[in-house]
This record gives C-alpha cells, sequence and structure tokens, in this order.
C-alpha cells in the first residue's frame, strides 16, 4: 500500500507539473499573438482612396500604439512614384501602376488591391438636369458643348472643373466615361484633389466635375450616366461603367508593419468600413476588370 501511495503522489506531481507547463505555454503564445508591431509608415497618392486608409490607418494604430501611419494625398502619379523612387512605403493608386509609369518601374511594384470605388459626374445643385449621355459628356469635356441648355438645363454657361494630368480619377474617367478622349485644356479650372473639386462644384454656378463616390453628399448632384445611376449596385453588376481598383502599391513585397497594416486593409475587419465609407468590398464585385 505504501508503494502504491508513493507512486500515486508521483504521478498526481506530473501532472500538476505538466499542467502548469501547459499553462505557461498558452499564456505565452497569447502574449505573442497580441503583442503591438511597431514602426513608422508613410503613405501617399490617391485622394479617392485616402479617407478610407486614414480610417483604417487610425482604428490599426488604435491597437497598435507603438506604429505610427501617415497618410497624405498628391494624386495617383505621385504616390506611383514615390513608392518607385523608395521616398515612401506605400503609394495609393486608382490605376494600375503599368498606366502610369514605364515598365521598368512598374515592374519593381507589388500591387495589393484593397477595395473598389465608383466615380460620379457631380454638378452644382443648381442644375436642374439629373442625366446625361456619354456623347453629352463626351462633348461637355472636350469643349463642344458649353451652355446647359444645349443639354436640357438651364441658360446658363458649362464650367468644367478638370483635374490634374497626375490624377488616377482623371485617368479612370478619361478612359470609362470619356472613351479615351482628352479634356479640353485651357478652357476649365484644374482642382488637384477630390475635396477641392466637390467645394469648387458646390460653390461655382454651372459647375461639372467628377469625384469618387465616396464624396459625395448634398453639396453636389450626382447625374446619371445614359439612364443609369452610380449606385454600389449598378457598379459590382457591371451596368455602370466608371469604377476601378483602389491599389496599394509596395516596392516589392512588403515586410514588417508595411505588411501588418496591408494584411489589416485586406482583412474582413476592414469590410464594415469600406462599406460604410462608400467604397465596395472586391469581394462583392461580379465583374472584374484586367489592365
Amino acid at each position: 500500500m505504501k508503494g502504491s501511495k508513493r507512486i500515486f503522489t508521483v504521478v498526481a506531481m506530473l501532472l500538476v507539473g505538466l499542467l502548469v507547463f501547459t499553462g505557461c505555454g498558452t499564456k505565452n503564445n497569447g502574449s505573442n499573438s497580441n503583442s503591438n508591431v511597431s514602426g513608422t509608415l508613410t503613405i501617399a497618392g490617391s485622394t479617392a482612396l485616402q479617407p478610407l486608409v486614414e480610417q483604417a490607418a487610425n482604428q490599426f494604430m488604435s491597437k497598435n500604439p507603438n506604429a505610427q501611419i501617415t497618410v497624405q494625398g498628391g494624386g495617383s502619379g505621385r504616390g506611383l512614384s514615390m513608392v518607385a523612387e523608395g521616398s515612401i512605403n506605400i503609394g495609393n493608386s486608382d490605376i494600375f501602376a503599368e498606366e502610369k509609369l514605364d515598365a521598368t518601374a512598374a515592374k519593381q511594384l507589388v500591387d495589393h488591391k484593397v477595395a473598389v470605388v465608383g466615380f460620379a459626374t457631380i454638378v452644382n445643385p443648381k442644375i436642374t438636369i439629373d442625366n446625361l449621355t456619354k456623347q453629352q459628356l463626351i462633348d461637355i469635356f472636350t469643349g463642344k458643348i458649353k451652355n446647359w441648355k444645349d443639354v436640357g438645363g438651364p441658360d446658363q454657361k458649362i464650367v468644367v472643373i478638370n483635374r490634374p494630368t497626375s490624377s488616377g480619377t482623371r485617368v479612370t474617367f478619361k478612359k470609362y466615361a470619356l472613351d479615351g478622349k482628352e479634356e479640353a485644356q485651357g478652357l476649365a479650372l484644374t482642382e488637384d484633389s477630390s475635396g477641392a473639386v466637390k467645394k469648387t462644384v458646390a460653390d461655382t454656378p454651372g459647375a461639372i466635375s467628377y469625384v469618387a463616390i465616396s464624396y459625395v453628399d448634398d453639396s453636389v448632384k450626382a447625374l446619371k450616366l445614359d439612364g443609369v445611376e452610380p449606385t454600389v449596385e449598378n457598379i459590382t453588376s457591371g451596368k455602370y461603367p466608371i469604377w476601378s481598383y483602389e491599389h496599394m502599391y509596395t516596392k516589392g513585397e512588403p515586410t514588417g508593419l508595411a505588411k501588418a497594416f496591408l494584411d489589416y486593409m485586406m482583412s474582413s475587419e476592414v469590410v464594415p468600413l469600406i462599406k460604410q465609407m462608400g467604397y465596395i468590398p472586391i469581394s462583392d464585385m461580379k465583374v472584374s476588370r484586367d489592365k
């Protein structure tokens, strides 16, 4: 009996020790999985994508207080050029790198598609029409139509608000709304950010321009194109053509904080934010596009 008690005691002690060891291991694994990433990250480029990245960065930094992420605008062209030069960590763009950079520079970049964004033609809210055909749109932006009365609107001069050539929004609009036609130069005002475009259209009688749908609010009027509204449903189904992927480019494969943030941007955790802010999760698209 004494021998049996000794064996029982030894086995019990071994079991306790095993449980303690396992518990410590579990605790350490949990600690490691919750450890905060750290470092600094600079992101610049598309002003259409900027609001989403800013909000996602704020959420990410609240979970990882040792990470510092700076998000700037400047346009897709600037973002692509700067990330290719290595002066920033991530370049935001509404367009594929190959549409703006030469082949050698574009090959060095790795594409991370994080969302889809639609673009709407917007006018000053006092303009009475709510629809333009594609041909009317082309004629307005190429300078052939100069008065709203020629498209069923008031007898008022059309004031076109252009985007700079560095703008990815401009490239997308030219490609899918204007069928590749060049916007008239020297006949229009130019604004270099989506926010500035919206404000100028809202404040300028007779104005027309285009912005990401995520920027549209009651200060401007979004027009239908050939009778089709610029809605999420019409974009995902392919009925409305003016949309693009939102890209976040890195020079080579991302590591460290850049990888952690991009993984976060493409995670299910950011999907509610994408929808809330007027962007579209790529998984919702029923159509796709190549370069």
